[in-house]
């Protein structure tokens, strides 16, 4: 609530971004055509919700962007979000980066790069105040389907 924690993620984005480095800015709702859905695009309903989300291009190639991205706000699918509404979307996200149309037969794959079965965005480090004071930053390393990915984009 009054964002102390800072959290800072890596992902795998579908299509090469131009800008090195940006901030999202747009407010987050509720889709109008999935009850499942956020959206921060026109037409989303219910009420708007402020959500901030800085990023930096880490790496490009095969099609795909690598990201870090810094959410500023804590709202529900965010990065999702952001990135979808930027025409960015996070690769292999079966709710986001998916159209009815390639979920058809064979199409499940259709959203998926770089050897990813899941959704391509990895919670790489939290950074939290305790009530002693002190701070910590919690990190979790990159699982081998990241580790593979990586190594995939920088060739």
């Amino acid at each position: 609530q009054d964002r102390l924690a800072k959290k800072t993620y890596h992902a795998f984005l579908h299509g090469e971004m131009k800008q090195d480095e940006g901030v999202i800015d747009r407010p987050i709702g509720r889709s109008s055509s999935d009850f499942r859905k956020w959206s921060a695009t026109r037409g989303a309903k219910g009420e708007m919700r402020e959500a901030l989300t800085e990023y930096k291009v880490l790496k490009r190639g095969h099609g795909c962007t690598f990201v870090e991205a810094k959410p500023k706000t804590g709202r529900t699918h965010q990065i999702r979000v952001h990135f979808k509404a930027i025409n960015y979307p996070v690769v292999c996200d079966k709710l986001y980066a998916f159209t009815r149309r390639s979920m058809g037969e064979g199409g499940a794959k259709q959203g998926c790069a770089l050897g990813f079965e899941r959704l391509a965005l990895h919670s790489l480090n939290l950074g939290v105040l305790l009530p002693n004071g002190k701070g910590i930053i919690i990190e979790a390393p990159y699982p081998e389907d990241f580790k593979n990915a990586v190594s995939l984009i920088n060739l």
